[in-house]
């Protein structure tokens, strides 16, 4: 198992509080439905990635997370706040806890590197230039990004980018960070180094995290927990070893078609070579 692996716990976990709640959350498109009663716990301080094939509505639940979409029915709780009744200046409250990566890192390719990453604090803050600077350069120390202050986004690798949106994401320090296909477009070496990154990042600054991903199985390395969405609902959220062993037969067959049949858990395979 890799450095970044997270360790398994129990189903629900114990001890922590949630700090996003959906219930009974539905959504329609004009005549797409596409959340049919969508029930989901994040707990504080852990990982949740939620998987699921193209199309069936993963990013429409990050976006009611955020509070960018209403449900139809049902509610959304950040922190045990409705996001349906707390305002819109109770919104904006709630979502000075948010940190965002997005997809494509999303930076202004106008600005360079220090800038992309001082924009929130500019925008949202009343930090002197010289805090400012404080904090930018401790987030781009913490990505390896010291001495790239003065770039531009066309200057940088894609797995550059990938770290200066990170920074950018953490520099309002969020109690909860999203990351939406946070390695599309990088090589598996710089998926990996990522991954680090994000696990090392939220052991030193202790965020939750929620991801949406299609790199499965790696992305199960960065969980404490793996919510399938599919026909609407989500089918199953459990750890990752019980997901990958799950006999649910929605799962089994995602399972089946991004592992192979061939998968064994950890501890299955361990079981093969114990010595007689």
């Amino acid at each position: 198992m890799s450095d970044f692996a997270a360790t398994s716990e129990p189903n629900v976990p114990t001890g922590q509080e949630p700090a996003i709640e959906l219930r009974d959350v539905c959504k329609r498109f004009g005549r797409q439905e596409v959340l049919r009663g969508v029930n989901l716990t994040v707990f504080e301080g852990r990982t949740l990635v939620i998987v699921g094939a193209s199309g069936q509505g993963k990013s429409v639940i990050i976006k009611h997370m955020l509070g960018l979409v209403r449900p139809d029915r049902g509610t959304v709780r950040v922190f045990g706040q409705d996001l349906n009744r707390v305002g819109r200046r109770g919104l904006d409250d709630v979502r000075r806890h948010f940190g965002v990566l997005f997809q494509n890192a999303a930076l202004f390719d106008s600005m360079n590197v220090f800038d992309n990453v001082a924009l929130p604090l500019r925008e949202r803050t009343r930090c002197s230039e010289a805090e400012i600077r404080s904090n930018v350069e401790e987030k781009l120390a913490l990505m390896d990004l010291l001495g790239s202050e003065e770039k531009f986004p066309a200057q940088l690798s894609g797995g550059m980018r990938k770290r200066v949106g990170l920074a950018r994401a953490l520099v309002l320090k969020p109690k909860i960070v999203f990351f939406d296909e946070p390695t599309t477009g990088l090589d598996v070496s710089k998926s990996n180094e990522i991954y680090r990154l994000f696990h090392r990042t939220q052991q030193q600054l202790g965020y939750t995290a929620v991801i949406v991903s299609h790199d499965v199985p790696k992305i199960f390395k960065l969980a404490d927990q793996v919510a399938l969405l599919a026909d609407g609902v989500i089918q199953e959220c459990l750890t990752p070893e019980a997901f990958q062993l799950s006999d649910q037969p929605v799962v089994r067959a995602f399972v089946e078609e991004t592992m192979g049949r061939l998968y064994r858990s950890d501890a299955e395979e361990e079981g093969l070579y114990e010595k007689v």
